[in-house]
Order: structure tokens, then sequence, then C-alpha cells
């Protein structure tokens, strides 16, 4: 398939291109579409890894997932509450770190904080810029959550609004089960001028009980670190334990993490990796072009970003980075 071909998905990337920054979490489907299915690596042995509610619990054992949505269950089921409680997770830090959220990849030694709804509020927003100054990823179980405020933009200066806060609704409007771009594709279309309403579900606080709350567990957040492996999520098909990506694939998954923003707005490490990991054993762009069809053939990527991130791929093979 040359890339000439891929210009009939083109309107549907355009439309969600340039809206407000977001991010992607790969391990659920966009409304109305599913994930292609990836090459399968063998299925993983029954792991269990352990976990807490951010806000202070006692540790418990989760095992037996595929997706991040079965997770979210066995997490739901071991604490009593409801899967629907659960806004993210992160990864070896009960704080809202934005750097270690959970996505499609676990690794073997990593200890999972779940980080539920707290305190509901209703903020009135004059959009008195065109840019909001916010990064929207979503937790792919259908809440869409801020990653990132901009600093010296219209949002930042408007404290009650903060990192890890679930949009709930727009001017009343439920975004619950909505994809990131569908919520931001919401907020960039507002009229400048006008003054909107959202409300926001920030995650649970904690109540300084780190200290103890670890101390009854069987690992502590100084005593982990990643092996190199890890346990990966798919939207489809069995998890799967792989290897974790060489330093010259880090490189390259950075390097188009980067393309990602300047072509179509938003920033997400795995859809990057997923991308690099297309590009493995591919000789030339057009091989490359059918393989991302394959792969993610829903984002229809213009063929000038698929060209920057062969490029991208080669100069990290290349040692150029």
């Amino acid at each position: 398939m040359p890339l000439r071909l891929r210009g009939k998905k083109k309107n549907k990337s355009r439309e969600t291109s340039k809206l407000v920054e977001s991010e992607v979490a790969p391990a659920a489907p966009a409304c109305g579409g599913g994930d292609a299915a990836a090459a399968t690596p063998p299925p993983a042995a029954r792991l269990h890894f352990h976990t807490q509610l951010a806000h202070g619990s006692q540790t418990g054992r989760v095992e037996g997932f595929a997706s991040v949505k079965e997770l979210y269950e066995k997490i739901a089921r071991v604490f009593s509450i409801p899967a629907t409680e659960i806004i993210f997770c992160t990864l070896n830090t009960h704080k809202i770190d934005m750097d270690k959220l959970l996505g499609g990849q676990i690794g073997l030694e990593d200890f999972i904080y779940a980080h539920v709804k707290g305190q509901k509020k209703e903020v009135d927003v004059l959009k008195s810029e065109d840019s909001l100054g916010l990064t929207i990823t979503d937790n792919g179980t259908g809440y869409a959550f801020i990653k990132r405020i901009k600093e010296d933009s219209l949002i930042n200066q408007m404290k009650v609004i903060c990192v890890g806060d679930h949009i709930e609704s727009i001017n009343g409007k439920n975004v619950v089960g909505c994809r990131h771009y569908e919520v931001a594709k919401i907020l960039k279309g507002l009229e400048k001028g006008q003054t909107f309403k959202l409300t926001l579900i920030e995650p649970m606080k904690a109540f300084e009980m780190i200290e103890p709350r670890l101390k009854t567990g069987t690992l502590s957040e100084a005593k982990i670190s990643k092996g190199r492996e890890t346990l990966r999520l798919r939207f489809k098909g069995p998890a799967t334990v792989e290897e974790m990506h060489s330093d010259i694939e880090e490189k390259a998954i950075k390097k188009v993490d980067e393309l990602l923003e300047m072509y179509m707005g938003i920033r997400d490490m795995e859809l990057a990796a997923t991308m690099v990991e297309a590009g493995r054993d591919k000789n030339n762009p057009d091989e490359f072009a059918v393989a991302l069809d394959e792969a993610l053939g829903d984002f229809a990527f213009p063929d000038e970003f698929v060209f920057d991130v062969w490029g991208a791929i080669g100069d990290a093979k290349q040692g150029r980075f």
C-alpha cells in the first residue's frame, strides 16, 4: 500500500488534530471503535501485583487481569469499592505524579496505587484566550482527567483546578465515557469570550498516612525497581510479558512522542511505543505505512507525519540523537 493511498482517512486526522493538548491511554477503544489486534507474544503467566489506595489503605494483591478495565475491577474487589470510583492509578508512588501514570504496561515489580474519587467541584471559567493550557488524558475506562496545566496559562491562574481532576461534565454535558480527544474537541470548540462551567472531581487526598501504610505492606517505594520485563495490557487478546524497550527504542519513542504533539496536538508515550515497534523490521517508509495502517488505522496519520516518524526511527538506529 503506497503512502498516497492513506489520503482517504486524512479528514478524520485533521478533525481531531490541534485540539487541546491531550494524551491517550491506549488500553481502551475510542468511542464507536476498537484497537486493531497486534502481534501476540507468548501469554503472561498468572502474575500478581501489590496494590493500595493512594489516600491510605492496607496492602492488597491483584492477579488474573488482561486489561486496564479488568485491573480496576480487581482492585475495586480487593478494597470493596465500586470500580467506577477509581479515577486513575500510579506506579510506585501514592502521589498524583503524572509521570508515573499506569498506562498499557506494568513492570513486573511495580506497586500499583489507585486514586479514587474525592470532592466534587464546579468552576466557572471565562475563556479569555484561545488556549486553556490543559493537557488531557484518559484512564482507559471512560474517565478523562487533567494531566498537565501549562504554566502562565488561563487555567493555571485558577488554583481550584488541579492536575489529576476528573472532568465529569462541560456546561452540563456529561463527558463520562468519552475519550481524551472528544473532551479536548469540546473544550477547543467553546467560544472565546464566553464563560463555561466545568464539573470536576478531584482525587481523594491522603492524610499523611504513607509511612505507616508502607510499613504494613510487603513492599516499600524505596525497594521497588523496574525489571527488564513488563506486563503489556491489550484491549484485545491476553496480557503478555514482554522485554522492555532498548535504549535506542526509548530514544526513538521520545522523538515520536514529540512528533505526535507537533502534527496532531497529542502526547502519548504508549502510542509512540506502538509506532516504533511497528517499524522494527521494516525496510522502507511504504512498508512502515502498511504496518501503521494494520496496527493503528483509525488514527489515519498524514503521509508527511509517517515519513518523519520513519526518519526518527532511522535516526535512533544510527545513533543520531
